[in-house]
């Protein structure tokens, strides 16, 4: 459950946070070198506030490539805060967990948030240990693990947010800004 607080085409490497503020596409990555496949490509921004179901679901079928955890803050990832903070989800502590999907390489963008450094995935449990403050990769090129539509892929323990980025401006997603989104509702 969530609500889409935006989507839309990245334009060269950037992405819309808020009105007047974007943020690029190499620092939520975390400067990795495959950030320049999303140049101009789609992505779609969904909060998950702490009333909503903490649970992330795949959208589509899609085998998982590698994951990095990335340090960072822990601000509020709420509205009011995405329009004031510059680089805000770029800024927050996050995962990023990269699959091979029928639309290419796509990247799912865990942040954190206030009250919200625990982030896990399926796969790996949790991920950010404790007061570890270093870029941490993961590698699952070698390992067959592929999740389907519908499956769950992670969680946090309280609301935050999760963006979505596909490497072309076709919106494989059937979502517009504002909308809310529930657990079972088709996204694509």
């Amino acid at each position: 459950d969530g609500a889409v607080s935006q989507v839309g085409a990245i334009n060269n490497t950037q992405i819309l946070q808020a009105k007047g503020r974007d943020y690029s596409v190499e620092q939520l990555l975390g400067n990795d070198p495959r950030s320049a496949e999303f140049s101009d490509g789609f992505f779609t921004t969904i909060y998950l506030s702490p009333k909503d179901y903490h649970r992330i679901h795949m959208p589509y079928d899609g085998k998982l490539i590698s994951m990095d955890y990335i340090p960072g803050d822990l601000f509020s990832v709420n509205q009011q805060t995405a329009q004031k903070v510059d680089n805000l989800f770029a800024r927050n502590e996050r995962v990023v967990c990269y699959f091979e999907t029928e639309f290419g390489l796509c990247a799912f963008v865990l942040v954190g948030a206030i009250f919200v450094g625990s982030m896990q995935t399926v796969w790996h449990g949790q991920i950010n240990p404790p007061y570890k403050k270093q870029v941490q990769h993961f590698d699952y090129q070698d390992q067959n693990i592929t999740l389907k539509k519908g499956e769950e892929m992670g969680r946090f323990n309280m609301g935050s947010t999760i963006i979505m980025l596909s490497p072309n401006q076709d919106n494989p997603f059937n979502l517009s800004e504002l909308e809310v989104v529930q657990m079972g509702q088709a996204l694509i």
